[in-house]
């Protein structure tokens, strides 16, 4: 199969690339500003690439070639997205929203499969069972008005599913929760977004988080989510049509987290508050201005009780994700210590 890959030189779009080049598929990465792309064992890839901005129509190109790589491919997987959590909301509509409308033209104009990545939190500030066929939070008769969002980002993916759903392409959507690294080894090639709030809580730089008692989060490994990827774009034919949550539906309690990281002795424990006790404006200025930043943005998700049910990727696949407990837990420190990220005892 002749597969283009946006956001390829992405930590999951780099994981996919290596694993379809593996199956035997034929693989052009679509890259930005990073030329390199490469799988989470950081080595680089040899692959064709395409540079092109996902946020312009034609990613920035003249019409002919366009037309060109349109032709050129039987499955596009949209991966390029940005996942920051702090940004405004036009830069979230330029690339996670009209990126994608500019991908579904690309798609159409090829006559492609799209398969779209999107997350498990489309679903908003909800607790509970959450099914990939639950209404989206949002505004019309289809959707869920009173379910909200976290963040620009959960509504800006939202967003981008719904241009999917519209559009005349044969599509899929897989939706990953929080991903981490390897299940096996714990590895990971860049520490960013979660990694940045966890170092920031384990060197005791960020001593509490508003959380709920009952809060969980939903770690899923790297390697599962890739090779998820690649089971649904193989079997485009069943799974169009579908959308799959790629998570390990075995929510990890919040106290389970703080516990694991007080294991080590040279980390801090955080102290858990209730929201509505914690007063951001009572912490210590450097620690203040370091949870507005960073830690806060990863708040809410210590707040809420998700319990992804990925059904229909079972039911598709054959598989379900391995167990991600405090083992697997201790196996992400591990290598955070190992590599220098986060500081030996």
């Amino acid at each position: 199969m002749r597969i283009l890959v946006t956001g390829a030189a992405g930590l999951l779009g780099g994981e996919l690339c290596k694993r379809l080049l593996e199956a035997g598929h034929a693989v052009t990465g679509l890259v930005h500003r990073n030329p390199t792309i490469c799988g989470n064992d950081g080595q680089a890839l040899a692959i064709d690439t395409l540079t092109g901005d996902i946020s312009q129509p034609r990613f920035g190109w003249e019409a002919e070639r366009f037309a060109e790589v349109a032709q050129a491919h039987d499955l596009l997987i949209h991966c390029a997205a940005t996942v920051r959590f702090d940004l405004a909301e036009d830069d979230y509509r330029a690339v996670n929203v009209d990126g994608v409308a500019h991908a579904l033209a690309l798609a159409e104009a090829g006559e492609m499969d799209f398969l779209h990545i999107s997350t498990a939190y489309v679903c908003g500030i909800r607790n509970g069972t959450i099914s990939v066929n639950d209404a989206l939070p949002g505004n019309g008769p289809e959707n869920a008005p009173e379910i909200g969002f976290a963040n620009g980002y959960e509504a800006s993916k939202a967003a981008g599913e719904r241009l999917v759903r519209a559009s005349s392409v044969r599509w899929a959507i897989a939706r990953p929760s929080i991903v981490v690294g390897d299940y096996e080894t714990g590895a990971i090639r860049q520490f960013d977004t979660t990694y940045a709030a966890f170092k920031l809580i384990a060197e005791g730089r960020v001593r509490q988080m508003p959380a709920r008692a009952d809060g969980t989060l939903d770690f899923v490994p790297l390697d599962h989510v890739a090779q998820g990827i690649v089971l649904i774009a193989e079997r485009m034919e069943d799974a169009a049509g579908g959308t799959y949550h790629l998570v390990s539906g075995q929510p990890l309690p919040v106290t389970a987290f703080a516990g694991a990281i007080g294991s080590y002795p040279q980390f801090h424990e955080p102290r858990l508050v209730t929201p509505e006790e914690f007063d951001p404006a009572s912490l210590q200025a450097l620690e203040r201005r370091l949870y507005k930043r960073v830690a806060g943005l990863y708040a809410s998700y210590f707040q809420r009780d998700p319990h992804f049910s990925d059904t229909e990727f079972r039911n598709l696949s054959g598989r379900g994700c391995p167990p991600t407990g405090p083992a697997y837990i201790h196996r992400l420190i591990d290598h955070c210590i190992a590599v220098g990220f986060l500081p030996a005892a």
